[in-house]
This record gives structure tokens, C-alpha cells and sequence, in this order.
């Protein structure tokens, strides 16, 4: 319980971390397709390769799972609600590790 405790938590916050990152990732992407940003800009297209490589591992069965919706793009979203959900289970472990049950 000594090491489980404090892992476990901080498996919790860097899932946190990975829910902005997917958030911010499909905002840049809202923003580059509508022609906010320009991804010839070196900072943009560094920040977008950046997202998009630790983001897209975890989207892309998603997408391949989902029907098309006609352009809507929903597979960030269950991806956040699955994370949402782990962080919930390991929520219950961490109290039941305290409890004792």
C-alpha cells in the first residue's frame, strides 16, 4: 500500500494531463481547419505534430470502431468518457485500499 497509494494517484493526474491534451488537440484541429491558424507557422505545426502523436494512438480505434456521423468527429469525446471512466475505477481501488476491503 505504500507505493500502490502514491502510483496509483499519479496515474490519475497524468490522465488528467492526457484529457487536456486531447481537448487542446481538437480544439488546434477546429482551429486549423476553419483557417484561425496557419500551420506553415513553425509553432503551430510543432504544437499540432506534438498532439497529434500522443493523441492519435488512443483516437484512432476508436475512429475505426464509430459509423461516420457525417463529418462529426466524436471519437475525442468517448475517448475522455473511457478515461473518465478508469480514473472512477481507480478512485474506488485507492478507497478500497484505505478501507481495507
Amino acid at each position: 500500500m505504500i507505493i500502490l497509494d502514491p502510483l496509483i494517484r499519479i496515474v490519475i493526474v497524468a490522465l488528467d494531463i492526457y484529457v487536456w491534451a486531447v481537448i487542446i488537440s481538437a480544439i488546434l484541429t477546429w482551429l486549423v481547419h476553419f483557417g484561425v491558424l496557419n500551420t506553415s507557422n513553425q509553432i503551430v505545426s510543432m504544437i499540432g505534430e506534438f498532439l497529434w502523436r500522443i493523441t492519435e494512438p488512443a483516437i484512432r480505434p476508436i475512429r475505426r470502431f464509430m459509423p461516420n456521423l457525417g463529418g462529426i468527429d466524436i471519437s475525442p469525446i468517448i475517448l475522455i468518457l473511457v478515461i473518465y471512466f478508469a480514473q472512477m475505477v481507480l478512485g474506488n481501488i485507492l478507497v478500497a485500499l484505505h478501507t481495507g476491503l
